[in-house]
């Protein structure tokens, strides 16, 4: 069942254990900035805009005693706040505090770097081509944008 480490893993291999990869490279980086793996999904999350909690379970596909509990946990660190939804006053907003930009900032930059030299051994074509076909697989399985591109972050103000 399993193959030697020089041979070319099926498609589910290979992305399955790509996923571990970029999960335990995530994981390493939010433990080296005191976040678990689900706080610094939501910190960037966050980067973007405020959401609400209906949102933001979607997004992170959490069911809400989950989110409520990460929401929670991250509020009482100071790195995210509740608050009014301005077009709707029954709606509960979570957004960055200022302490939470910072921190989202800099756990976004280092992971973005870690991440970025996973695919190293690739030459500029082969990288653009698997941009390319992971972006339609994400674009195919509509995958909410819980990780942008850094111009993405900066088109909100970030």
């Amino acid at each position: 069942m399993s193959k030697d480490a020089g041979e070319q893993p099926g498609i589910v291999a290979a992305l399955v254990r790509s996923s571990f990869l970029v999960n335990a490279v995530y994981a390493e980086a939010a433990r080296e900035y005191g976040l678990t793996p689900q706080q610094g999904q939501l910190l960037c999350v966050l980067m973007a805009q405020p959401y609400g909690m209906s949102e933001l379970g979607a997004m992170l596909r959490l069911a809400k005693s989950s989110l409520t509990e990460l929401v929670d946990r991250t509020t009482r660190r100071g790195l995210a706040r509740r608050e009014p939804d301005p077009r709707d006053g029954r709606v509960v907003r979570v957004a960055l505090t200022a302490q939470g930009g910072k921190l989202a900032e800099a756990f976004y930059t280092e992971t973005c770097r870690r991440i970025e030299e996973l695919p190293a051994g690739l030459g500029g074509a082969d990288r653009d081509t698997l941009t390319e076909l992971l972006g339609r697989v994400v674009r195919d399985n509509k995958v909410p944008p819980v990780f942008g591109e850094r111009d993405q972050s900066a088109a909100h103000g970030r």
